[in-house]
């Protein structure tokens, strides 16, 4: 019972040390940024991709003092050519406040994007076209080589980026959001590439059914083994004619 009640002790000191060390960072960001004294919600925003490849954005929330991972959301980017980030970051704005403004969800107090002067200017114009001009705006971009504390903050309407010195409590607020973010989004564009990997590129080849899949496959030890054959080479397998052999060679290359 002793252990018990100390163990208790210890745990809410620790939830109590945090929950004012997250309140010094609010009210730090607050005065860099001149936010009002009622900014509690902030939306952090990420895009991740590999060369275009299964484009994925992130959406994580914080809210009084703490990450709220139930209202994290992910965004599959379709709509947009391949590695067009401002784009991306277009379309997940879009899709993500077009709803709040019919009355479905909250509106954040502060939106933070991962990225600079492009991205900023990228998600001001779907807010703007939204009616949501005036909801505050950060893009958080990467300092020289990447390193944390170098981060420079691009503000709608100033010229020049705000670098707040490393050891500012709201720039580690900033920074706790946006690696969440970050986090958040490459664990779904890994997942959704992984998911599009195992599914054979072989089965969306008109004329190529189960039958002819599996002959191909046992053939030449797998996809990649299909992928390195010739034209000639495809056509040898039963079932395989050298006209399908050429749009199989062409859909794979």
């Amino acid at each position: 019972m002793s252990m018990a009640q100390t163990n208790a002790r210890l745990a809410i000191g620790q939830r109590l040390h945090l929950h004012a060390m997250q309140e010094a960072r609010l009210a730090a960001l607050q005065e860099a940024l001149h936010l009002p004294a009622s900014t509690q919600r902030i939306e952090c925003f990420d895009i991740s991709h590999t060369m275009g490849e299964a484009t994925v954005a992130s959406c994580v929330v914080w809210d009084h003092g703490g990450m709220r991972k139930d209202q994290y959301r992910r965004y599959n980017i379709r709509a947009v050519a391949a590695g067009d980030d401002y784009g991306a970051m277009r379309e997940v704005l879009d899709r993500r406040y077009r709803k709040i403004v019919t009355g479905e969800g909250r509106m954040p107090d502060l939106i933070l994007i991962d990225g600079g002067k492009g991205q900023v200017s990228s998600a001001l114009a779907v807010l703007q076209e939204l009616g949501l001009g005036e909801v505050a705006l950060v893009g958080v971009a990467k300092g020289e080589e990447r390193k944390p504390g170098l981060e420079q903050l691009i503000r709608p309407g100033h010229a020049e980026p705000l670098r707040l010195p490393r050891d500012h409590p709201g720039l580690h607020l900033i920074q706790e959001i946006r690696d969440e973010a970050h986090r958040f989004a490459i664990a779904g564009h890994r997942g959704r590439r992984s998911k599009a990997r195992r599914t054979s590129t072989l089965e969306s080849i008109a004329g190529i059914g189960a039958k002819r899949r599996q002959r191909l496959l046992a053939r030449f030890g797998g996809l990649r083994g299909v992928m390195a054959a010739s034209v000639d080479e495809i056509a040898q397998v039963d079932g395989i004619s050298h006209e399908l052999a050429e749009r199989i060679y062409q859909h794979l290359h």
